[in-house]
């Protein structure tokens, strides 16, 4: 769950009277978010009003009977309800921040398993994120490993999450990244040609043009033989 504040506040009576607005969401659907404003007194809430609720709450005698006469006036409860619209969602969609996958192969930390891979999460926010491994569409929960979220000192975080396994021909292993941000799971697949080191695939690259080179001169001289021997009269010899 998360929140952004908006907090106001004055000096009455040599107290301090403050007014906070808060936005609690787990996505950016308008029906997961929660509209709060809070009234404070000398530290003490005294009263509130909540989306999900619908009207106002008093917690204090004081609050109890502001809150009577705040919820008898139906106009003003209908632009406080409507608050969560016009607050909320458009400051919420511009707090998130969609992450960057980059999914690579590295050497194992153990002896256990043949191979590792690493599924690397970079410029999301807020910083709260799942990420989890699927094999051939089921989610893996042993030898995995991941960081906790660090941020980059930019307002966005990264984590990096390790799978440790040992390769079965055919299969399919993905990183599954759920976050505030996305409308859905973003899925991303791991492609056994990209683990290749780029020396290697230098010299595959030079290997195969070198075989399409090759090809295309067998072939012109080919063309060129069939030509040369159309051409050619042949002189009966005793």
């Amino acid at each position: 769950l998360f929140s952004s504040l908006t907090i106001c506040s004055l000096i009455i009576n040599g107290f301090m009277e403050y007014y906070v607005w808060r936005c609690d969401f787990n996505s950016t659907e308008l029906k997961d978010i929660e509209f709060i404003y809070s009234m404070y007194y000398n530290k003490i809430e005294y009263a509130r009003f909540s989306s999900s609720v619908g009207e106002f709450v008093g917690f204090t005698k004081y609050g109890v009977n502001n809150a009577d006469i705040w919820n008898s006036d139906k106009g003003q409860v209908a632009a406080w309800r409507a608050q969560k619209e016009t607050v909320c969602l458009q400051h919420i969609a511009l707090s998130f921040t969609k992450p960057y996958v980059r999914l690579h192969s590295t050497k194992p930390l153990s002896s256990h398993h043949p191979a590792m891979l690493v599924c690397s999460v970079y410029d999301f926010y807020p910083s709260e994120i799942k990420v989890s491994w699927l094999r051939d569409g089921q989610e893996v929960s042993s030898d995995v490993t991941s960081t906790e979220e660090m941020a980059d000192g930019d307002w966005y975080y990264q984590t990096h999450s390790h799978l440790e396994y040992t390769p079965r021909s055919g299969e399919k292993i993905s990183c599954k990244v759920e976050h505030a941000s996305l409308e859905k799971p973003l899925i991303t697949d791991w492609d056994p040609s990209s683990s290749m080191p780029e020396s290697e695939r230098n010299k595959l690259a030079i290997g195969a043009s070198g075989l399409i080179l090759g090809l295309i001169l067998s072939l012109a001289g080919f063309i060129y033989y069939r030509r040369k021997a159309r051409g050619r009269i042949l002189v009966p010899t005793n």
